[in-house]
């Protein structure tokens, strides 16, 4: 899971770090993200909305909204969603095309966290109060 955080005014999102989970083994990450509410003290947090090319809901928007649910009773944050639609592709032709990261392996690494400040940043953008 890629970690982003706005700055004091919300206008720009910035990378943090990538937080491995594995569902499977009921690891969510919560000591990790502790670490990082303790040390940026959000408001909230903005999860991606897998939602199928079409507009619909599938598994995946199930267990986003439940991993909502998980973070809310956790740190007693409010949780909002965003469309992340199309961007692990955007993630993936800004690092080829700007960032020139044209190894698929060194991509890999950071692609969760370029998409985690594409979804912060799509946020903030649709949300300000200018």
């Amino acid at each position: 899971m890629g970690v982003a955080v706005s700055d004091e005014l919300g206008y720009t999102a910035q990378k943090i770090e990538t937080i491995p989970i594995d569902e499977t083994k009921y690891n969510f990450g919560m000591r990790p993200l502790k670490k990082v509410v303790r040390k940026y003290d959000p408001e909230g947090f903005v999860l991606g909305l897998p939602k199928n090319m079409n507009g619909t809901s599938g598994p995946s928007v199930a267990r986003s909204k439940a991993y909502g649910e998980r973070l809310k009773k956790k740190f007693g944050l409010p949780v909002y969603y965003s469309d992340e639609r199309l961007t692990t592709v955007e993630s993936n032709r800004v690092l080829i095309e700007e960032a020139g990261i044209h190894d698929r392996k060194k991509r890999k690494k950071v692609v969760d966290q370029m998409s985690a400040v594409l979804i912060l940043q799509n946020y903030l953008d649709l949300h300000r109060k200018d």
